[in-house]
């Protein structure tokens, strides 16, 4: 159409909104032995924890009533809390988690831990109930109840750290899109 005026008001402008950077740790696996070091706490409370639970499971197991219901709650409790603490280990040892970032490992863990901390009180007080009568099973409630402090400690440090924001293991690298392109919040 002729004679039709174009508003010379602003010039168009299409907004494209981009997403915030999500943290995303390096997900290379590799063997990394400065988990279990003296400095590192979970790594400590991990290895702490498979000791207490296999020691544990042989004082139950050498029980001279070891077929009784107590010492099988309390070889199941100390068998699948060596075997699952000890995977975790390996996975941490390897940065195996890393490469599972979107997993909520530390809420994970948290639970885990809080849940053997509770199975623990149990397991070790039904064989603190029969540690008059066995040696055996005296030594593997004293043992159970360690770990049950081990376990409830680890579960509160994963808390602290899933409430808190951290990732489970490795630094957080940040990736922008577009490196050129001003952040969310600048306008």
């Amino acid at each position: 159409m002729e004679g039709e005026m174009v508003d010379p008001g602003f010039p168009a402008h299409t907004a494209t909104a981009t997403a915030a950077p999500q943290p995303r740790p390096a997900g290379n696996i590799r063997f990394d032995p400065t988990y279990i070091n003296f400095r590192n706490i979970p790594g400590m409370l991990k290895i702490a924890q498979i000791v207490f639970n296999l020691i544990g499971y042989i004082c139950a197991a050498v029980s001279t009533f070891n077929s009784y219901s107590h010492a099988n709650w309390f070889s199941f409790v100390s068998m699948t809390g060596f075997w699952v603490t000890g995977i975790l280990l390996v996975l941490y040892m390897m940065h195996v988690l890393e490469r599972f970032y979107m997993v909520p490992w530390l809420m994970l863990e948290f639970g885990y831990c809080a849940l053997w901390c509770f199975f623990y009180l149990t397991a070790a007080v039904a064989c603190a109930t029969w540690g008059g009568v066995d040696s055996g099973a005296a030594a593997a409630s004293f043992f159970g109840f360690v770990a049950m402090i081990l376990y409830g400690a680890d579960a509160f440090f994963k808390f602290k750290a899933w409430r808190s924001g951290d990732i489970a293991q490795g630094g957080q690298q940040v990736q922008m899109a577009d490196p050129g392109m001003p952040s969310p919040g600048a306008y």
